[in-house]
Formats: structure tokens, C-alpha cells, sequence
């Protein structure tokens, strides 16, 4: 089982405390979140997908149930999803809502900063911006194809360029000088890093030409002319970068805001919204038991109407050659993705 990676539990024996569980499942981590009904944040895990966000969220239960009190089960009720695999997982867990992850994004930072008027999001492949007014989002973006600027793509120039992905903003804010480095997309940014180390540039001042270029690509591209206003609220895994916070606050000449829980703002979010919905109602969470289970993935296409919804299920991988998502079999463990609701 890999152990998560950062970890918050403040998390006690008090039976009359209901927690609630939010899962933020992206394209390169899982975030597992636990808040009370007063949304304090009381737990806290992320791990690496690793290719599975089924195995990764099986990991973060298991792990749930090794370090936290016997009765955490029991004192669950209510579980919400988001990110890229929300629905994937929702079916998994039985989660009682899916939802957006601008959607949680917003409810997570405007929880700690009602005022926020600007969520700038970097995570590990995409960046998106969440504009607000009155704690209601009033727009958004997201970033297109191109990955410059995000999580994986500052691992990767870190690994090449020998230096901890943890220093890498401490090394921008020692440069005594800044050079300029190609933003615009990953490619081009590689190939100018590259240039300038044969140049004789110290790893500092490109590494802080690279903060500015990235900041500067993602107000470009991802705002996208958008009018910003303060205050402004800086979350996911690149929130951690130094240099990436500083280059923003000279761009915009504010501060930014980064919480102490920045990298779990999403599942933290996600868990709010599933207080809200189940408002006191029965969850229809399946318990951390799922975690045994050796489910898989697969898809078929109804053809009962025009729609012709590519409906999704998991089975149990035993027996997965022998269904095909249709039949009434104790095999499928869940069904979903039916516009009419036929399958849900």
C-alpha cells in the first residue's frame, strides 16, 4: 500500500462529531479530505494515481482505516467526489454527489477567504482560473493542450535540472538576476532553459526566468484577458513553488493568498458539498470495506434510443469476461452514465 504523502489528522473519539468525506481524484493525485459539520478540516491525505484511481483511492480507504479511530465508519455520513474521475469513484464508494471541481475549488477557498474574488488553480496537468463575486463563481477557464506551467511539467525541469522539486522556488527568489525563457508552451520552455545553461546562466536566475515566463503564459492563455480582481487565492500542488507565488504578486502587483491547505482545496470543497446535500438525510456511502474489492472498469453502448449513452460499470475482475455490463448479475457492482437514468 503506498503510505500518502502529506497528511493531517486531528480527528477524535467523539461519537456526537458527523464527518463527512470528500474525494478529489485528478489526472495525477487523490485527495482525501474530513471535515465536521462546522467545516473544519480534520483529515487530510493525497497520494499519486499512479495509473489507477481506482487503486488510489482504495489505498487512501485502507489507510483511513488504519489510523483513524474504529468508529470512523459509523460517524461518515455523507461522501462527495470531484475531479477528473468523480463519477468513476462516486459509483465506487457510493458517494452521495459528484461534483465540478470549479465547483469545489470555489466552495473550498471561499470557505477560508469569503471575500475571494480571483482562484488561481495550478494542479499536476491542468490550470484553470475561477472568478467570483459575492461567493458566487461568475466565470472560469481552463488551460487548453498546453501543460506549460503545470505540476508535472515543473517536476520534470527539476529532475533535469538536478534540483529538488521542494527548493525549486527557494532557487528563484536567491537569483541575482532574471533571463528571459520561451512560456508559451512546453517545448519551446525546455528548449530556452536548455540554451541558457549552455549559455552560463546560474540555475537560479533560470529558474526564476522560468517562474515569470509560466505566470506570464497562464495569464495569457488561461485568463485570457479576463479582468482580476483581488483578493487573490492561489491553491493546488504548484501553490507550494515560491517562485511561482512571487512571479504572480509582481504580474499583478497583489498579494496572493495561498492557505495552509492548499493542495487538498478541492476535496475539501468536495466535502462540504456533500454536508450540504445530505442535509441530514441517509448516506449512501458503502463503507471503507470497498477498499478489498478487485473491481474493473468497463463500458458498453445502449442502443434503446437515440442517445446511445456509453454507459460505464464496474464488476468484479473475476468476472468481468463473462459480463457485458447488461445483464441483471450480482457481478456488477455499479452502473452509471445513462442520460435517462435506465442504468443508474
Amino acid at each position: 500500500m503506498n503510505k500518502p504523502e502529506f497528511i493531517k489528522n486531528i480527528i477524535t473519539d467523539d461519537l456526537d462529531d458527523k464527518l463527512y468525506l470528500g474525494i478529489d481524484v485528478g489526472s495525477v493525485s487523490t485527495k482525501c479530505t474530513i471535515i465536521n459539520e462546522r467545516d473544519e478540516l480534520l483529515y487530510a491525505t493525497w497520494t499519486r494515481n499512479k495509473g489507477s484511481p481506482i487503486i488510489s483511492t482504495q489505498e487512501n480507504l485502507k489507510y483511513m482505516e488504519k489510523v483513524l479511530p474504529d468508529n470512523i465508519e459509523k460517524r461518515i455520513c455523507g461522501v462527495g467526489t470531484t475531479g477528473s474521475a468523480r463519477y468513476l469513484i462516486k459509483a465506487l464508494i457510493g458517494a452521495d454527489i459528484a461534483k465540478p471541481e470549479i465547483i469545489a475549488h470555489a466552495i473550498g477557498a471561499s470557505t477560508y477567504t469569503p471575500d475571494v474574488r480571483t482562484i488561481l488553480e495550478i494542479g499536476g496537468q491542468d490550470s484553470k482560473v475561477i472568478l467570483m463575486k459575492n461567493g458566487i463563481v461568475t466565470d472560469f477557464n481552463m488551460n487548453s493542450v498546453c501543460a506549460a506551467g503545470t505540476g508535472s511539467f515543473l517536476d520534470h525541469q527539476a529532475v533535469r535540472i538536478n534540483v529538488p522539486i521542494e527548493e525549486f522556488g527557494d532557487y528563484a527568489l536567491r537569483a541575482d538576476e532574471e533571463v528571459s525563457i520561451a512560456g508559451r508552451c512546453t517545448v519551446f520552455a525546455e528548449s530556452d532553459m536548455i540554451s541558457k545553461q549552455q549559455e552560463g546562466y546560474s540555475k537560479e536566475s533560470i529558474i526564476k526566468g522560468l517562474c515569470k515566463a509560466l505566470v506570464r503564459n497562464y495569464l495569457n492563455n488561461v485568463c485570457k484577458g479576463k479582468k482580476l480582481y483581488p483578493p487573490f487565492v492561489f491553491q493546488g500542488g504548484v501553490a507550494a513553488n515560491s517562485g511561482i507565488k512571487n512571479a504572480f504578486e509582481e504580474e499583478l502587483g497583489h498579494e496572493v493568498i495561498i492557505h495552509e491547505n492548499y493542495y487538498v482545496m478541492g476535496a475539501f470543497g468536495s466535502a462540504i458539498l456533500a454536508r450540504e446535500h445530505v442535509n441530514g438525510e441517509l448516506s449512501s456511502f458503502h463503507g471503507l470495506k470497498i477498499s478489498e474489492m478487485d473491481l474493473a472498469p468497463g463500458s458498453f453502448v445502449c442502443p434503446d434510443c437515440a442517445n446511445r449513452c456509453t454507459i460505464k460499470y464496474l464488476v468484479r475482475r473475476e468476472d468481468k469476461n463473462r459480463v457485458n455490463g447488461r445483464e441483471k448479475d450480482d457481478a456488477i457492482f455499479a452502473r452509471w452514465n445513462s442520460r435517462c437514468g435506465k442504468y443508474s
